[in-house]
This record gives structure tokens, C-alpha cells and sequence, in this order.
């Protein structure tokens, strides 16, 4: 077996630990490392480091600090073909709160022996891990998102599913325990004034976000966007018509039968393309994407509850909320009064 394999020791790295370390703790100052892969992305780092830079200014005082790390302290050319320093080796960068690994392209590549074995050794030290963009992916072959819930970005979902069944992916960003993980693009943006709003405070969090003109701070109860053709791993035209068909028609949901009239295809048919490439019925497809343009409504405009309820297909005010709330764990009114 060579090192690269998952030993089954890795199972025990998902240590009984039910809330977030850092949730709660002293309101000190934080200290983050970014371990960059080659053909990192750099937007997702950048997005990653500028609210840690605008922290620290809004408050006028360090709530936190940073370091660009790599495997051998040199700096690592990101897929568009910048570097950052200073970068120091892996080695060498003391104790930090948490470690995240930066991925991009080609990640598969940049999975080693040497950096598997360091990173295992970190998490049986109790380090905190986490990852950008398709750094998750590096965990899962390290064996540290073992039952675990994690977040990877959308081209790399089919293929972890496939290959690391042990790991659950999920949403935009997750925290789970010790583990960080997020998509890529503006995904780590997100997860970060979450963080800053978990140790340091709305006000801060708002702060920032404000100076960075984000015009909502998505959660972990977002999913990213992911493509019909990625979900499915290849084109399926059939399917994709369908879903499409769906999209356009949210205000009047369509019967089954009338998709069926429209795509040339029978009841059957679709029920099976969907349940075999989606692992749903068409029906509960149909409803999470009424759902999701619901809460698109919701977060992002002013309209009445029971205009979004129309403007989603939903018969009645009582049967969206008992929908919405049985998909996002929240009634529509509660998802309203959250701070913007």
C-alpha cells in the first residue's frame, strides 16, 4: 500500500466533535495559513485574504493574520500564471488557527506522498484543515474528510462523490467540526465573513462587506451553482431539456404530462432519467428549483411573502412555509428577518 492509499486509521480523523472550535472562543487574533498547490486559483485566495486585510482595518486593531504557505517554501505559479510572496515552507509556518489548501487545476497532480503524509500529521496533531476551490479534494485523497461534510467546487462534485463516498458534499461552504471547506470563486468570501462574523461579531462582518460592495453575505444553507451537464458528468440532452422546461416555468409549474407533450418524451421516461441520473423524482427536482428562486426572492427583494408565493407556484401562503421550511429548516418569515 503506498502512502497516497486512505489507511483505515484516517477513519478515526472525524474526532466526536459537535460545534466549530473557533465558534465562541476568546475574540483574540486568528492566524490563517493558505497552502497554495501548483495551478492554484488565485481569485479564490484573493477573496479568501482581502476580508482578513479589511477586518483588520474596520476594527483598527489585528483581528487577524496570514501566511502564504508551500510544500517547499518556494512560491507556487497559479493557473494565471501569477505567484505570491513571501511563501514560506509548510515546515516552517508555526501554529496556526487553521490551514487552508489551495487548489486549482489539474489538482490531481498536485496530490504527492509528501504533502498526504503532512497533512495527515496535522490533523493527528488536532489542527484545524481547510480548503479552497478543489483543495477539498486533496483532503479526501489524504483521508481527512471522512465522514465529514464538505464542500468542493461544482466540476470536481461528480467525480469526489464517485471516488470518496465516505464524504458528503454539500452547499457553498461548510464548516464541520475542524474542517473549512469551500467552492471556488467568490465562494471563500463568503465562508470568511461568516468566520468573522462568528468570532468577531456582525457589526464587523457588515463592516466588511460593505467595503467589498457584497450585496448579501450568502450562508451555508446556499448551494452553489451547479450546471445540469456537471451534475450529470456528461451532456444528456433528454434531461437537460427537461430541467430547463422547469426553469421556465416557475410561476405555473408544468404537469408531468405536459413536460412530457413538450420533450417528445413519455411519464416513464423522464421518471427514470431522473431517478437514475439525479437520484430524485421529477416532482421533488421541479420543487427545489421553486424553492431556491423563492429564497432568491426573499433575500434579495422587498416583496410580500404572499407575492413570492404566487410568483413560485405555490397554492397557498401555508403550503410555501411548510415547503420552505421542511427544504431550508426555516419558515419564509424568519429567513425575512434575518439581518440583511
Amino acid at each position: 500500500m503506498s502512502e497516497l492509499d486512505i489507511p483505515v486509521r484516517a477513519l478515526l480523523y472525524s474526532r466526536v466533535v459537535q460545534t466549530d472550535p473557533l465558534h465562541g472562543a476568546a475574540a483574540g487574533k486568528r492566524s490563517y495559513a493558505f497552502l497554495t498547490l501548483p495551478n492554484y486559483s488565485l481569485i479564490a485566495l484573493a477573496n479568501a485574504i482581502e476580508p482578513l486585510r479589511m477586518a483588520n482595518r474596520v476594527a483598527n486593531r489585528k483581528l487577524y493574520e496570514w501566511q502564504i504557505v508551500s510544500l517547499k517554501g518556494d512560491p507556487v505559479v497559479a493557473s494565471c500564471g501569477t505567484q505570491m510572496a513571501p511563501t514560506v515552507a509548510l515546515a516552517e509556518m508555526g501554529k496556526v488557527d487553521i490551514l487552508f489548501v489551495c487548489g486549482g487545476i489539474d489538482v490531481r497532480d498536485t496530490v504527492s506522498a509528501q504533502l498526504a503524509k503532512a497533512l495527515r500529521r496535522r490533523a493527528e496533531a488536532g489542527g484545524a484543515l481547510g480548503a479552497l476551490c478543489t483543495g477539498g479534494y486533496v483532503l479526501a485523497r489524504a483521508g481527512l474528510l471522512n465522514r465529514y461534510r464538505a464542500t468542493i467546487h461544482w466540476e470536481n462534485v461528480h467525480a469526489l462523490r464517485e471516488e470518496f463516498p465516505l464524504v458528503e458534499i454539500t452547499q457553498l461552504f461548510t464548516i464541520d467540526r475542524d474542517r473549512y471547506t469551500c467552492s471556488g470563486g467568490t465562494a471563500p468570501l463568503d465562508l470568511m465573513l461568516n468566520l468573522i462574523e462568528r468570532q468577531h461579531g456582525r457589526h464587523i462582518s457588515h463592516q466588511v462587506s460593505e467595503q467589498f460592495v457584497v450585496a448579501r453575505v450568502r450562508d451555508d444553507h446556499d448551494n452553489q451553482y451547479v450546471p445540469l451537464r456537471a451534475q450529470l458528468g456528461f451532456t444528456h440532452r433528454s434531461l437537460i431539456k427537461v430541467a430547463q422546461l422547469m426553469e421556465e416555468n416557475i410561476e405555473r409549474p408544468l404537469s408531468l404530462d405536459a413536460i412530457a407533450r413538450e420533450t417528445g418524451l413519455s411519464r416513464r421516461q423522464i421518471e427514470r432519467l431522473f431517478q437514475r441520473y439525479l437520484n430524485c423524482v421529477p416532482k421533488r427536482y421541479y420543487m427545489e428549483i421553486r424553492l431556491r428562486r423563492a429564497r432568491e426572492l426573499l433575500l434579495q427583494t422587498a416583496m410580500p411573502i404572499m407575492e413570492v408565493t404566487a410568483s413560485c407556484g405555490f397554492q397557498s401562503p401555508p403550503h410555501f412555509s411548510r415547503c420552505y421550511r421542511q427544504h431550508f429548516g426555516r419558515p419564509p418569515s424568519a429567513e425575512r428577518r434575518r439581518p440583511a
